[in-house]
């Protein structure tokens, strides 16, 4: 048969998609993008500073580092472990959500996952139907809305701005809720704007959801970062009657300095549990062996090392505040977690900038990348256009250094 004659008995083939339209929708993560170009420029010798990945400067700490080249010689990790987390892992965590959250939960209760990300995916996997809404405060991480559409639900953003520190209230969600809202999604401390929610605030939006008969997915993967008395506190504590429709997502990654191991989990119902651990039985199987046991050794230990990250973050922190509300037209609340910042630039758009006009916080983004050498994420991203969110997670220098050129660049906005 000839290619032609191919061609033409199946003639339906050659119009269809190469990529599903459910995969093909997936909008690519645009810090890791932002990231992925910093470096590139960087690899070419330009001296691009970079402010848009959410990941530590400082190495591992060195304990959980060594208890992972002990792990990698142990034969026993080179073979398969249980699909949801090895179960001195698991039991790690239980410890840890009591010490931490003063929230008891049991073994079968935690599914460890690939990283946080996973973690996130399989929850709404696990709960969402297809048309089922999940309520998305925002600004929100940029992962978020694209795994509720992976799931097949449809996320609904409610938006709150700097003048209300980004904390979305009981009244914007029920003005927001359906009789298909299914899910509330909830981060504090919060990624992208580093917000976090007082205890009377959460236990009201709790309750909320609890009236409603909605489920909750809490991401808790921040709740070490706090600053200036603020303090995390996890929903299900703060309104117990929840913990049946409830989901904690919390990781290694930002506490630990671990974002390359990739080691997250996930606490739930124990039939959400063990459905999204049949899940991953066939999408992954078990996280790797040598990072879960590295992950034994970063919870059981004391938390000295991520208090010294903290004094850095908080140093940090405010010398990057100050430095941006020091520039015209852009207005930057002070964060209390994490460790972004979330300015407004609404002030400076649609001024001229060394012959350019930006209307969205997109353009600007490209704009001061391209004329100060200096790598941020659009709000775009993350909800609205009109801010831009910048890491603090990086040498004193740096952060001096490339808020130094967004100074100079903005002020001559005109």
């Amino acid at each position: 048969m000839t290619e032609n004659e191919t061609s033409d008995s199946h003639p339906a083939s050659t119009a269809r998609p190469r990529v599903s339209g459910r995969i093909g929708a997936i909008a690519e993560s645009a810090t890791l993008a932002v990231d992925a170009k910093a470096k590139a420029l960087k690899a070419q010798g330009r001296p691009v500073i970079g402010f848009g990945a959410g990941e530590p400067d400082f190495p591992t700490p060195g304990y959980i580092v060594e208890a992972a080249v002990e792990a990698a010689r142990n034969p026993v990790n080179h073979r398969y472990t249980p699909a949801g987390g090895l179960p001195e892992l698991k039991a790690a965590i239980v410890a840890k959500t009591r010490r931490d959250s003063d929230y008891e939960v049991a073994p079968e209760h935690v599914l460890v996952t690939n990283g946080g990300k996973q973690a996130v995916y399989q929850a709404f996997a696990a709960i969402v139907d297809p048309g089922d809404e999940v309520l998305l405060p925002a600004p929100y991480w940029t992962t978020y809305p694209e795994a509720v559409k992976l799931a097949g639900g449809v996320p609904v953003e409610v938006f709150a701005d700097e003048t209300q520190d980004y904390l979305v209230t009981v009244e914007q969600l029920e003005a927001a809720r359906t009789d298909r809202t299914k899910v509330l999604l909830f981060c504090s401390p919060s990624n992208p704007t580093g917000s976090v929610y007082p205890p009377e605030q959460i236990r009201a939006i709790g309750e909320w959801a609890l009236a409603h008969g909605i489920w909750v997915v809490t991401d808790e993967i921040y709740e070490h970062l706090t600053y200036d008395g603020a303090r995390s506190v996890s929903m299900p504590v703060e309104v117990p009657a929840l913990a049946d429709t409830c989901i904690v997502l919390n990781g290694v990654a930002k506490t630990y300095a671990m974002t390359g191991w990739r080691v997250g989990w996930m606490i739930g119902p124990r039939d959400v549990i063990k459905a999204a651990t049949n899940l991953q039985s066939h999408l992954t199987s078990n996280v790797c062996n040598v990072s879960q046991r590295a992950a034994v050794v970063a919870l059981t230990e004391d938390l000295s090392a991520v208090q010294e990250m903290r004094v850095a973050f908080d140093r940090r922190r405010r010398a990057m505040v100050g430095m941006l509300n020091d520039i015209p037209g852009v207005q930057c609340p002070t964060p209390q977690g994490a460790f972004y910042v979330y300015p407004s630039v609404r002030g400076v758009l649609g001024k001229q900038i060394r012959g350019r006009v930006p209307t969205t916080s997109a353009e600007l983004a490209g704009l001061i990348l391209d004329e100060a050498e200096v790598a941020v994420v659009p709000g775009e991203a993350f909800g609205p256009s009109g801010y831009l969110r910048l890491s603090y997670a990086l040498g004193d220098e740096d952060l001096a250094e490339g808020v130094g050129r967004i100074q100079k660049l903005l002020g001559e906005a005109r």
